[in-house]
């Protein structure tokens, strides 16, 4: 089994619960997830299964999108509902105008500090490690892009909100962040993810629904050809393939060149089956990246 199965996690649970959940319907097959979610929050968790997990980097991921909502008064360690109050202020009048501001304020490129209840490390152990042990430690702020952002009043105290952001974007610190600005405090009180990269979760199943199946049923896994359908493909004859299982790049010198520095492409079989990733190298040649396991069709 081979491909991207897509999740839409519930609330309460983790990213590793939901494998294990899952792991008698996957047959063994190795998985890994493409960026966990927080168990308090729900929404789309795509899982690399088989071979898949191999090419979770060319899976083109950079973009996420996110709804959820903002309460105000109060700021956590956590930045989220789990956490303990660490300072309340009061609730801001929450006006259309000052909406429009700070949706303003928050698109584009910011610089977040990244919060200490996240997986980054400090001397190897992970900051909410520290965190739990009542250490805090400094920590740069980074870069990152808000491409929308939109506000809107759900009560006095709430605001709710979508977003979509790059890569390594903290929604719970955007929380924190919209409420200082407003000279109050705040912090995430639900948070759904709705997309990853071209991934969405309408097209996701819950951990209930896969598991209700019949159990000869497939499960619904994307195969790797529609997964990474932003590259482009290469369809190589059969003594070209044996040649590529064995290590030897000689077939790719006959491809089209490539179009831009890193692109990555395909490479398939005569049936379309993806048996290789392919990248640019410096020298605007191809070179085998990766050799895959070949898909079931």
């Amino acid at each position: 089994m081979n491909g991207i199965l897509l999740i839409d996690k519930p609330e309460g649970v983790t990213s590793a619960a939901v494998i294990r959940m899952l792991a008698r319907r996957l047959q063994g097959s190795r998985v890994g997830h493409l960026g966990t979610l927080d168990p308090f929050a729900s929404g789309l968790l795509p899982l690399c299964v088989g071979a898949a997990t191999k090419a979770a980097r060319w899976l083109l991921l950079e973009r996420k999108a996110y709804t959820g909502t903002i309460r105000f008064g109060s700021e956590t360690d956590t930045l989220d509902r789990t956490g303990q109050i660490t300072r309340t202020s009061p609730v801001p009048i929450l006006e259309t105008a000052v909406l429009a501001q700070l949706q303003a304020r928050f698109t584009g490129t910011i610089r977040q500090v990244p919060p200490m209840y996240s997986a980054l490390k400090r001397d190897g152990v992970p900051l909410y490690k520290l965190a739990r042990r009542g250490i805090d430690v400094a920590r740069a702020p980074r870069e990152v892009s808000i491409m929308r952002l939109e506000l809107a009043v759900r009560d006095p105290e709430r605001l709710d909100f979508a977003v979509e952001c790059s890569k390594g974007t903290y929604v719970r610190v955007l929380a924190a962040d919209i409420g200082q600005a407003l000279g109050s405090a705040a912090h995430l009180e639900s948070l759904r993810r709705t997309q990853v990269g071209a991934f969405r979760v309408e097209d996701a199943w819950t951990p209930a629904a896969l598991l209700a199946l019949p159990p000869d049923d497939p499960l619904p896994v994307l195969g790797l050809r529609e997964a990474l359908g932003g590259l482009r493909a290469f369809a190589l004859p059969g003594d070209a393939v044996a040649r590529l299982r064995c290590g030897q790049q000689g077939p790719l010198e006959s491809l089209p060149a490539p179009q831009r520095a890193g692109e990555a492409a395909l490479a398939c079989d005569r049936s379309g089956a993806v048996i290789g990733l392919l990248e640019a190298s410096p020298a605007a040649r191809w070179r085998l990246a990766r050799l895959l396991t070949a898909e079931k069709r």
